[in-house]
């Protein structure tokens, strides 16, 4: 097991793998990468992304920061769990560019709903704070998620009535939040 990762030891990685590309090419950062960058998590245990596209020796740089860093870094996007939500890419977030590499944040409904998909305590939490966080509209996530629906089907894994529970169970607990917030 590798060390946790917090914001520096992101920043770290980032800069160097920017620097170590050969050409040029897109980083989308997800789930614990991102709740860093927005201030939701102090921490995290791995470094998980989409390349698109995919810069010249990158493969060969993580390889070298997995060990100097201690850091463990995986390929993993919503888009692997989940049908693609129409316009992720004009809607995955800046971030920074370093040497020959754009980092953004993989769309943020995207990683909202694969967290709610998964739905692990940690996954709701840290989908909570990116609804606040990214100033999320409810109507919009509800939109897309009834847009990827009918290509649910390609993904076996996902019982597409069952997501349709756990996302407007997710939204309730939101309003509820917001209510208490509200009132508190």
């Amino acid at each position: 097991m590798r060390g946790q990762i917090d914001k520096g030891k992101l920043e770290q990685f980032m800069q160097t793998l920017g620097q170590l590309a050969t050409t040029p090419g897109g980083v989308y950062l997800v789930g614990g990468s991102t709740a860093l960058l927005l201030g939701i998590r102090d921490q995290t245990i791995d470094i998980n992304f989409k390349l698109d596209p995919e810069p010249g020796g990158v493969f060969q740089a993580i390889a070298g920061l997995k060990n100097s860093l201690d850091i463990n870094v995986e390929l993993a996007a919503p888009d692997q769990f989940l049908p693609p939500l129409p316009g992720w890419k004009e809607r995955s977030l800046f971030i920074q560019t370093a040497g020959q590499i754009e980092f953004r944040h993989y769309d943020l409904y995207s990683q909202v709903l694969a967290k709610v998909e998964r739905g692990h305590d940690q996954d709701i939490r840290d989908a909570r704070a990116m609804m606040v966080v990214g100033s999320l509209q409810t109507e919009e996530l509800v939109r897309l998620a009834a847009a990827i629906h009918p290509d649910i089907i390609r993904y076996p894994a996902v019982d597409a009535e069952d997501l349709a529970a756990k996302l407007n169970e997710f939204l309730l607990e939101c309003a509820m939040d917001n209510a208490r917030d509200t009132v508190g």
